[in-house]
């Protein structure tokens, strides 16, 4: 699901659900800072930097972004095949859909990160979900409608890559509904949203939900 942060509480977890996070920062104070406050949940397995890859969260800290920023997000998430979660200090709009589609599925605000929200954004993008701030949820919106405006102009656009069904989900997803809202908005079981999520991913080799309605809105089907 992307949607807005609510905050979460540590719990237990058994060893063999422990999540894989490798910490990037550019100074070891802001490494530290934050292995610091995630040590006290159980679930939470920290790696070196040099143990990026499939089947870990790469948990980015960035003050703002910059071309070798997301080049760095590209590598280690794309051709490494980490998931990731990015803390930034400052996002412009129009960065926001290329750090989506560098696959990154959550996104914390460095003011707002306390651990229970780091935490919270680690299990996103382990779930390959999405969990955006409340105030970029709406930025994300508010592309939706222009890129569907000026795709309506543009001729010779394909008509579809997705199914009707896939569509009506992702316009979903891209307004901030959960699965059990979708399930219940389209009456469809739970278990439905999720295949067909998992299979559009699958089949357009997307890395997560948000990627899903980036490529969407990019090629103007919502």
């Amino acid at each position: 699901m992307l949607s807005a942060t609510r905050t979460t509480q540590p719990g237990p977890a058994e060893s063999a659900d422990r999540i894989r996070v490798v910490v990037h920062a550019r100074d070891p104070i802001s490494i530290e800072g934050v292995h610091s406050q995630l040590r006290r949940y159980p679930e939470i397995d920290l790696r070196d930097e040099s143990e990026s890859g499939p089947g870990t969260v790469l948990l980015l800290v960035e003050d703002s972004l910059d071309e070798a920023v997301l080049t760095r997000l590209r590598r280690l998430a794309r051709g490494e095949g980490a998931r990731a979660a990015l803390v930034v200090g400052a996002l412009r709009e129009a960065e926001l859909l290329d750090v989506i589609e560098c696959g990154v599925g959550a996104i914390v605000w460095r003011h707002e990160a306390t651990a229970g929200r780091l935490v919270q954004a680690i299990r996103a993008a382990d779930r390959g979900e999405g969990d955006l701030p409340s105030d970029l949820l709406g930025r994300l919106i508010t592309q939706v409608g222009t890129l569907h405006r000026h795709a309506a102009g543009r001729p010779g656009l394909p008509a579809s890559g997705l199914t009707p069904r896939e569509v009506d989900v992702l316009r979903l997803v891209a307004e901030g509904f959960d699965t059990g809202e979708i399930a219940k908005k389209l009456s469809y079981s739970e278990r439905t949203v999720k295949n067909v999520l998992h299979g559009l991913t699958t089949r357009l080799h997307l890395r997560n939900r948000a990627h899903a309605v980036a490529q969407a809105l990019r090629e103007g089907y919502i």
